[in-house]
Formats: C-alpha cells, structure tokens, sequence
C-alpha cells in the first residue's frame, strides 16, 4: 500500500463527515453560531473544500508516483463506446456543438456591443446584486451562502469592472472554439463552468440546458470535434498522459 492513501483515506472521511454535516435533513447547524467570529456553517463549508482539495491532490501525487490501484473491470455499454469514442459519432455532436457555439457566441456577442459590461461592468453589477439580495419573504436566488459571500466580497472589491470583461470574452472564446470544433473539450469545459456559476447565482433560463450538452460534449472531446479543427489539432498536440506529433517531432538535445 501508499505511504500516501492512508493520509489520503483520512482526508477523504473528513470531508465526507462535513458534507453530511452540511446537508442532512435532521439536524442542521444553528446559522448563528460561530467560532472565532466566522459562522459554523461557513467553517464546515471551508472545511469539506479543503479537505477535498487536499484529497485530491494526494491522490494525483499517489497516481505520479506509480502507486497501484484496483482496476475496475467493468466494460461499459456499446452505445457510450460508440459516442463518446467513435469518429463517425462526431456527426451526432456537430450539430449538439453547432447549436452550444452559437448561443454562446450570441451571449458574448450581445454583452460585447451592448451597454453595462464592457463601459464599467454595470450590468454585472446589477444582477450581482439582485442575487445576493436577501428579500423579507419569499427564497433568496441564491441558495448556497459560500457562494452568496463569493459574490458579496467581488462586489465589494468592485471586481465587476473588470469581471464583465472575462464573461464577455469568454462566452465569445467558447462559442468560437465549439463552432469551428477547437479544444471542443476545453470549451465546453468552460462553458459549463459559467452555466454553473449562472445557475448558483439563482439564474435558471437557458443555462440548465446548455449544462447537459455541454457535459455530453466534455465526454465525448476525443471525437465531438471530429469535424473540425480538433480532427487535426488533437493528433499533434495529444494529451499530457500521451504526447502528440509535435513532441516526437521536437528534437532532443545532444547529451554529448
């Protein structure tokens, strides 16, 4: 066994104790309560994103060093090999891709040549605010307090001036990068992550929808941009477990 897993073991139980803390239906944690003046349930949310981080990182440092693990040896269905690793399915995701490229870039494109984000971030700042707005009745948007004190703290470092630039671009980037099929891995990638963070932030529309076929898109990255750049992009660059055509055509220094 690891020198690293039963450190790796602990940190895993500890996070799995705080989640189960955090979200059990029978006893919750007294929203009043603090400790050094930070509010527990604050503390056990830091804790579990710690502890994981940490996990995490043991278990990839575990993995560089050679340790062995149990294989699973379970063959997954004929369907998911077909789709997720068959180039023939990238005709299946192009129009998947086709259709996530051109909302993004259709969001990119209005934020970049409307008002309020690119001219000072206002716009941004705006729906920042409604979101972390707690009203007298009713649900807040935002149900997660971690992510309600994210917000908070960006809005009062007034980080929208300057955060409206990265969304704007970057639905932009996504939606060029799923259009044309370059990095269509990273860019649904991305894209999730900001339909995440939209979605934490109370905002439903459309984001759901793109979420779910932007995780099918991320499954099938080896063959989703297939017809695209990726066709001929992902051959040469190749992956950091397997080098591509660029590294074996790099030539190594002489040790002579």
């Amino acid at each position: 066994m690891s020198r690293l897993r039963p450190v790796t073991l602990i940190f895993a139980a500890i996070a799995a104790i705080l989640m189960v803390i955090a979200v059990n239906p029978w006893f919750t944690i007294d929203p009043k309560s603090t400790v050094a003046g930070i509010a527990t349930k604050d503390l056990v949310a830091y804790g579990f994103w710690i502890s994981s981080i940490i996990m995490i990182i043991l278990i990839y440092i575990d993995s560089r060093q050679g340790a062995e693990a149990d294989e699973i040896e379970i063959e997954g269905p004929a369907i998911t090999r077909f789709l997720f690793s068959n180039s023939r399915a990238g005709l299946i995701w192009l129009p998947i891709r086709l259709f996530l490229g051109f909302s993004w870039l259709a969001a990119g494109w209005h934020k970049a040549t409307g008002t309020g984000w690119l001219d000072g971030g206002t716009a941004l700042q705006g729906y920042w605010q409604h979101s972390v707005a707690i009203p007298d009745t009713g649900s807040p948007a935002i149900t997660y307090d971690w992510w309600r004190n994210f917000l908070q703290f960006l809005i009062d470092q007034h980080a929208y001036s300057w955060f409206a630039y990265i969304i704007t671009f970057g639905e932009i980037l996504v939606g060029v990068g799923l259009i044309v099929g370059c990095l269509t891995g990273f860019a649904a990638f991305f894209g999730s992550f900001m339909n995440m963070s939209f979605m934490l932030s109370g905002s439903a529309s459309s984001n759901p929808v793109l979420f779910f076929l932007a995780i099918g898109v991320m499954l099938a990255w080896k063959v989703a941009g297939y017809y695209g750049v990726d066709r001929y992009l992902l051959p040469v660059l190749g992956t950091p477990w397997r080098p591509g055509n660029l590294a074996a055509q790099t030539p190594t220094p002489s040790t002579t």
